[in-house]
């Protein structure tokens, strides 16, 4: 299936994901070079007990921090392999072809945002925003 996308929307999505790519080797190496989890593992051992719950969360933000880094890059370098594939830029889910808005936006994205909005209910994380509410103002003391 045909959905559209140009040789340049191409290699504009490509050029996208290689920036992408280089930016969070580039974010993942910094990381690795400041110790990362390793270093935090020993401040944690050798700090005061003062500061031990800082530095356990502090390893925890870390290492979340590095864990999606790495998945992200891995989704990136997978869109990058798929980016000339006939099938790159079509919903894993219906096969219909993705905005390339939202393409522009994630360029490794694998559904349409229906889908997208779809699986990510069955997985408990779209979740309506509450409505602002005006904050009523306090009286100012004359």
């Amino acid at each position: 299936m045909t959905h559209g996308l140009t040789a340049g929307q191409r290699a504009l999505l490509r050029a996208a994901l290689t920036e992408q790519q280089h930016a969070l080797d580039a974010q993942l190496k910094a990381t690795l070079a400041d110790g990362g989890r390793v270093e935090h593992a020993h401040e944690v051992l050798t700090q005061d007990d003062d500061d031990v719950a800082q530095h356990l969360v502090d390893r925890e933000v870390d290492m979340a921090r590095t864990d999606c880094g790495v998945a992200l890059l891995g989704d990136v370098s997978r869109a990058l392999k798929r980016v000339d594939e006939p099938d790159y830029g079509l919903c894993s889910e219906c096969g219909v072809g993705i905005a390339f808005d939202r393409l522009k936006v994630e360029p490794w994205a694998l559904r349409c945002i229906a889908c997208e909005t779809q699986h990510e209910k069955s997985l408990g994380l779209a979740t309506s925003l509450p409505r602002a509410t005006a904050v009523p103002t306090p009286p100012t003391p004359d």
